[in-house]
């Protein structure tokens, strides 16, 4: 069973600016950027609370399925399971967990730039409702590049994605959305004709 360990900083405007300035000199290469759409669903055959069923789209087609089940901790660093596969056609995917009873419970959307230092992956996100960075990797390699960021003030956000999308988020119908203002403009002229 796969165990993803990390820890979530929410970021102030300056904080992200500092951090990215500052990755490069301690050595971290940068990996790329991506806009995501992540759709997590529910249903009778997924266990709630601690568990995600998650569709990710990036691109137009192309997708990774994944399914988290985090450890209970008070610790900052965080433990979780997480099982994922490549989906090459996420719409057909997405078919097919509605027929297997998994309905779209909640949308996020996310811009994701992505580095590399050492045995970790840092990840600078924003999201509708703020900016956050991501450092996964061994414990002791997490708290060596805190260090190394050298960023004063840098707060643990200990709430997931899912937890802020539900709290920050607009309901429509069934479904809690966080999207970006511009993709949601795109998504109703696309729509509208």
């Amino acid at each position: 069973m796969p165990i993803e360990i990390e820890k979530k900083y929410r970021l102030t405007k300056k904080q992200r600016e500092q951090i990215e300035r500052r990755l490069p000199q301690i050595g971290a290469g940068w990996r790329g950027q991506e806009f995501e759409e992540n759709t997590l669903f529910a249903g009778d055959a997924l266990p709630s609370g601690h568990c995600v069923l998650r569709l990710r789209r990036v691109g137009k087609k192309n997708g990774i399925l994944t399914f988290k089940e985090r450890f209970p901790s008070t610790k900052s660093i965080k433990r979780q399971r997480e099982d994922e596969t490549s989906v090459g056609d996420a719409e057909a995917m997405q078919s097919i967990l509605a027929v297997l009873g998994l309905e779209p419970r909640m949308v996020y959307e996310k811009r994701r730039v992505t580095w590399r230092l050492n045995k970790t992956e840092i990840v600078l996100d924003e999201l509708p409702f703020g900016l956050f960075m991501e450092i996964e990797g061994p414990d002791d390699e997490i708290v060596k590049v805190e260090r190394q960021l050298e960023i004063k003030r840098l707060r643990a956000e200990h709430a997931t994605y899912p937890q802020l999308t539900e709290r920050h988020g607009t309901r429509r119908g069934s479904i809690i959305e966080a999207r970006f203002k511009e993709q949601r403009a795109k998504s109703k002229g696309q729509s509208g004709g």
